[in-house]
């Protein structure tokens, strides 16, 4: 007796190994960049530019998804002034010496919101301390992002506190309000980059 196998098995068995329906796209460093705020006297903002982000954009284009890992490197801080940059590099702030990285990892988000803008969940890693965090997608200034013409901007904002940040408490407002200007290119995985 013969057994007829259906050929749509062996299509889904072969998919995985394919990966056809995944990409990855690289953050580009030169135009990206992440910024932070933080009130003084709940009044006047203090802010500050980190101009080395890193990282990677994975698309899943068969269920409509990406996911973003970022890496911002917290030595490479621009502020206003040298006395702001060396005391939001210190201990009392980012602590740049003991954690020279921030990094974000997003939960899987539906594709359009690239485009349309949207909720963006996610943990942050600042300090050696892992904490989820809610930030929101803008909506796109041109037709597709992926394509690099425009940037993908992300904002929200975190409690200083959660992250071990504990001084000039009553000078400084706990909240830290955050945004993301990400330019991505497709990763070339053939080059070996």
């Amino acid at each position: 007796m013969r057994h007829r196998v259906p050929r749509w098995i062996f299509l889904c068995a072969a998919l995985p190994a394919l990966n056809c329906h995944a990409q990855d796209y690289i953050i580009d460093s030169a135009r990206s960049h992440a910024e932070f705020e933080v009130k003084v006297m709940w009044l006047v903002g203090i802010r500050g530019d980190f101009g080395l982000v890193k990282g990677k954009l994975s698309v899943d284009r068969f269920h409509g998804t990406a996911s973003v890992d970022a890496e911002i490197d917290t030595d490479a801080l621009h502020m206003r002034t040298r006395s702001y940059e060396n005391w939001a590099k210190s201990n009392e702030f980012f602590d740049s010496a003991q954690f020279p990285k921030i990094r974000f990892v997003s939960d899987s988000f539906p594709l359009v919101r690239m485009n349309r803008g949207g909720d963006l969940q996610g943990m942050l890693t600042l300090r050696g301390i892992e904490h989820p965090v809610h930030m929101t997608i803008d909506a796109s200034d041109c037709d597709d992002p992926l394509r690099g013409d425009c940037a993908v901007e992300a904002w929200g904002s975190i409690n200083r506190s959660q992250f071990g940040m504990q001084s000039r408490r009553g000078a400084l407002s706990d909240k830290v309000q955050l945004r993301f200007s990400a330019f991505v290119e497709k990763h070339d995985t053939d080059s070996g980059s």
